[in-house]
């Protein structure tokens, strides 16, 4: 039976040592001052070119990120495997957005799609579209296309060619990718350019898969267009769900400029979308993919106890439960002993250029009260199991 309370199966894989040391970073993580105090002092070492590896390393580094490079992730990768989990690499790296971070990150993505090629042990590639253009012409090219100059569509055509030269990449190595959501200004250019590339390369199965961020009120709407256009022309989408990760933000600039708010009304509203999404796709199963991205629980049982109830294989390679590596390992590590799909997103970078991702980690640890709660209690829980088990046997 499915119990995310299950903490013996959540942690098999870590020692004592590792046990403490997450209890330790997430005890810390818990006060926003302290979170803010060492963003702060983290971006100043960032200007001034000061080491931070010594400190990072072994602390958020080693919970959150798989490594430096593709092949320092092979241990990851591996210990997943044990579980039964796969692996999704993502590049974190955000590099200044200039030709050369641009086309270094391109030439990293492209890595990670061949290294995915042949190793049933990753699930996915993954990317995200802000990295290898700039905000300003993402921007532009969303809200005000009619008002690009000659320079700058020349440059989002660029843009384009990159784009499908990964999803391209994708599909002649067999290999699903995912395309990251963004800002709100971001988004209908990649909606645009995803739509596009999921016509063109998911004839025979979902290969290219767009990723829906349900705190936004539009996008049911948007799913059920791009299932009518599947039909019409069809395709099959692939479909990665989230619930969202610029709340505060997109508040913020609708109210400077003056647009509709985009943001569900509140938390139950988005709560209740994201399962609607999700319910959909799997209702429609047989013309889509779906890969569920979330922290929550009520979400993950749900999506398990559906696909029980409408009869579907738990190991039907069309369907994904996912989160990240170093968190909510109580919900992955116990589905994948049920026998569901799940993949771990497994970032990986040198350190001083995933530091912004890990800041963002930390961040969303004491803004998300309840996941950090749920994760000290989890490990409590688990040291504790582990002190009684010793105590019985001595």
């Amino acid at each position: 039976m499915l119990d995310f309370n299950n903490t013996k199966i959540a942690f098999a894989s870590k020692s004592e040592s590792e046990l403490k040391n997450a209890y330790l970073l997430f005890n810390v993580m818990k006060h926003p001052k302290v979170v803010k105090s060492g963003k702060l002092a983290s971006n100043i070492a960032l200007k001034i070119h000061f080491p931070l590896a010594w400190i990072v390393k072994p602390t958020l580094y080693k919970q959150f990120v798989g490594g430096e490079t593709l092949q320092e992730c092979t241990r990851y990768i591996n210990l997943l495997k044990q579980s039964s989990v796969k692996s999704t690499l993502d590049y974190s790296a955000e590099s200044k957005q200039s030709p050369e971070g641009i086309r270094a990150t391109l030439e990293e993505t492209l890595r990670s799609i061949d290294f995915a090629k042949d190793n049933p042990q990753i699930a996915y590639a993954v990317f995200k579209p802000s990295t290898i253009t700039t905000d300003e012409l993402l921007s532009k090219a969303s809200e005000k296309k009619e008002k690009l100059t000659i320079d700058e569509i020349r440059a989002f055509r660029e843009f384009r060619e990159r784009f499908m030269l990964l999803c391209e990449r994708a599909y002649n190595n067999k290999v699903r990718i995912l395309v990251d959501a963004e800002d709100y200004c971001f988004q209908d250019a990649i909606d645009e350019l995803t739509d596009e590339a999921m016509r063109r390369f998911n004839t025979e199965r979902a290969i290219v898969f767009a990723t829906l961020q349900m705190y936004r009120h539009d996008r049911m709407p948007y799913l059920h267009r791009i299932y009518e256009d599947a039909l019409e022309k069809g395709y099959y989408p692939g479909i990665k769900f989230v619930r969202g990760a610029y709340m505060e933000e997109e508040r913020k600039r609708a109210g400077l400029l003056g647009y509709p708010d985009p943001i569900c009304k509140d938390k139950q509203a988005t709560d209740d979308n994201f399962d609607a999404g999700v319910q959909f796709v799997v209702e429609h199963i047989d013309r889509m993919e779906l890969f569920m991205g979330t922290h929550n629980e009520q979400s993950n049982y749900k999506l398990a106890a559906f696909i029980d109830e409408k009869k579907i294989d738990r190991g039907d390679p069309r369907i994904f439960f996912s989160q990240l590596l170093g968190m909510s390992d109580n919900i992955s590590f116990n589905l994948a002993n049920e026998g569901y799909n799940v993949t771990k997103y497994v970032p990986y970078a040198r350190v001083r250029d995933v530091l912004p991702y890990l800041l963002r980690r930390a961040e969303e640890n004491t803004s998300v009260a309840g996941q950090t709660g749920r994760e000290l209690r989890m490990l409590k829980a688990e040291m504790e199991r582990r002190r009684k088990a010793k105590s019985a046997v001595s």
